[in-house]
């Protein structure tokens, strides 16, 4: 089957009403930010959190009474995997997903909870998508691929239906790249809409398959990434094409990038993007130039990040901008020095939130002593003005970033 504008289109009416026609937004602030015109897609709003929905649900419906006696089974990180399981235990289809080892606890605790059996397995997604190759032979499933599949394709092609529905003057989408479904279906439904927008596809440095397939090299991967949704080793055999003709350029991001794009995301728009979810906005906060001053539509496509994960990340993005500090502060060691120290930043108005003597474990003169603090502030300048407050009472205060 062709991934065709009207299979997109029969996918959209198979599954109306079933999943959620997510809200598609202009962010003034992210604007602001940005230099573009940005709108964002909230797919992370889904019931499951996130786009995988669309095409899980679509082929399902397209199994026969056979094939849904059967099961289904499918290998995923977490995201197509909640996805299926949900819609399969809505239509009484039995699923088994087997999940990479390190996966998010979130994603098993959800996936487990609409009724599937997990099988945990290998450190990515390409070694669970063998396994799970495996099962299927064994037990007689029927396997449900995350991305190289006509009808999951068709399914994602949806989200770009919707966008350019909502504004029709777009110029660029911008498009998480996993194994490449998603950008596949909005690529194809995008282009025959509207032949001259651009989609850029976005992918983390630490896995650039894609981009790497594209441009003819072989791909070097990290150990992991904070966008585990999108660690693949492998493109899709039926979405490389796709993407070599329909997609204008691939960019990658790095994990500071995605961090950022996070924070920003919880901060501007209060809402809550995994990493995954929030590579097209670091794409656009990276390759600022890219797309300034074009109307762009940014997909969020997922929100299911571990508790744990995201709280680390906002305490990171709070040093980054100097929110959070830590200073070094040298007194003598003697009665009253700490309590001018811990005055003078009342006095400044900085918070304190950690403190630690170091008598010990210091080059100091054995009458002196460390002081490390752990600081909230109001940003860089605020720091400045806490290190000049020190200064001037007699104190060396050093910044560190160790």
């Amino acid at each position: 089957m062709p991934i065709t504008l009207d299979e997109v289109r029969r996918a959209a009416a198979a599954i109306a009403g079933s999943v959620i026609d997510t809200p598609f937004l202009h962010s003034r602030t992210l604007s602001t930010i940005t230099g573009a015109d940005v709108f964002l897609k909230f797919e992370n709003q889904q019931f499951t959190a996130s786009f995988k929905e669309r095409g899980a649900l679509n082929t399902l419906l397209s199994l026969g009474e056979s094939e849904r006696r059967a099961g289904v089974i499918a290998a995923s990180a977490g995201n197509h995997a909640q996805a299926l399981a949900y819609h399969a235990q809505r239509l009484g289809i039995s699923a088994t997903i087997v999940m990479p080892r390190h996966t998010p606890a979130v994603k098993i605790g959800h996936t487990r909870g609409f009724g599937a059996h997990i099988v945990l397995y290998g450190d990515v997604v390409d070694d669970a998508g063998q396994r799970a190759s495996e099962l299927a032979a064994e037990r007689g499933l029927i396997r449900i691929h995350p991305y190289d599949d006509e009808r999951v394709i068709a399914g994602q092609g949806t989200v770009a239906l919707e966008m350019l529905r909502d504004q029709p003057d777009l110029e660029i989408l911008v498009v998480p790249i996993g194994g490449g479904g998603l950008i596949s279906g909005m690529a194809v439904t995008a282009t025959a809409l509207k032949p001259d927008i651009e989609i850029i596809g976005v992918q983390t440095a630490r896995f650039p398959s894609m981009e790497a397939a594209v441009h003819g090299r072989q791909a070097a991967f990290g150990a992991s990434t904070i966008a585990d949704g999108i660690a693949v080793k492998q493109p899709g055999a039926l979405t490389l094409p796709l993407v070599c003709r329909y997609v204008k350029d691939v960019l990658l991001v790095d994990e500071g990038d995605i961090e950022q794009a996070i924070v920003l995301l919880l901060e501007v728009e209060k809402t809550v993007a995994e990493g995954a979810g929030a590579v097209a906005l670091a794409a656009m906060l990276r390759h600022a130039s890219r797309f300034r001053t074009r109307r762009t539509g940014v997909l969020l496509s997922g929100g299911n990040i571990d508790p744990l994960t995201l709280a680390g990340i906002i305490e990171r993005g709070m040093v980054r901008t100097g929110r959070l500090t830590r200073l070094t502060v040298e007194l003598n060691d003697r009665p009253g020095a700490l309590a001018q120290v811990t005055t003078c930043l009342a006095g400044a108005q900085a918070n304190i939130q950690e403190i630690v003597h170091q008598r010990a474990f210091t080059n100091l003169p054995v009458q002196a002593v460390a002081v490390d603090l752990v600081l909230e502030t109001r940003g860089p300048e605020h720091v400045r003005q806490v290190i000049d407050a020190l200064s001037r009472l007699g104190f060396t205060a050093k910044l560190r970033l160790d």
